[in-house]
C-alpha cells in the first residue's frame, strides 16, 4: 500500500535540537530507501519539512517505520500519515 507521510515539526523545539541527529536521520532514511520502503522523499519548498512516499502493509506499519527515524524517536517531529488508493475516475471513461 502506498502511504503519503507529511512531516510536522513539534512546536516549541529549538532549531539547534535537530543538529545532533541529522546524520543519523539521513542514514536511516537511506537504509529505508535501499530496502524499498521509502520510495520517494522530498522537502517542501515552503518550509523545512519532509514529504515521504512509502510502500507499507498499512498505515500502522508506516507509523512503525517512521517511528524508527531518529528525529521521531527524539520527539522533534511527527508525521501525518495518509493511506492512498488508486484513482478510480478512469473507469468513467469506459462505462456506459
Amino acid at each position: 500500500m502506498k502511504i503519503l507521510a507529511l512531516e510536522h515539526e513539534v512546536s516549541g523545539v529549538e532549531a539547534g535540537a535537530f543538529q545532533a541527529h541529522l546524520k543519523a536521520e539521513a542514514m536511516r532514511v537511506w537504509e529505508l530507501q535501499q530496502a524499498g520502503i521509502i520510495r520517494e522523499i522530498y522537502y517542501r519548498q515552503d518550509r523545512s519539512e519532509a514529504v515521504i512516499l512509502l510502500e507499507c502493509d498499512d498505515a500502522a506499519n508506516a507509523q512503525d517505520v517512521l517511528a524508527s527515524l531518529p528525529l521521531m524517536r527524539e520527539g522533534l517531529i511527527t508525521f501525518e500519515i495518509i493511506p492512498l488508493k488508486a484513482y478510480p475516475g478512469f473507469a468513467r471513461l469506459f462505462g456506459e
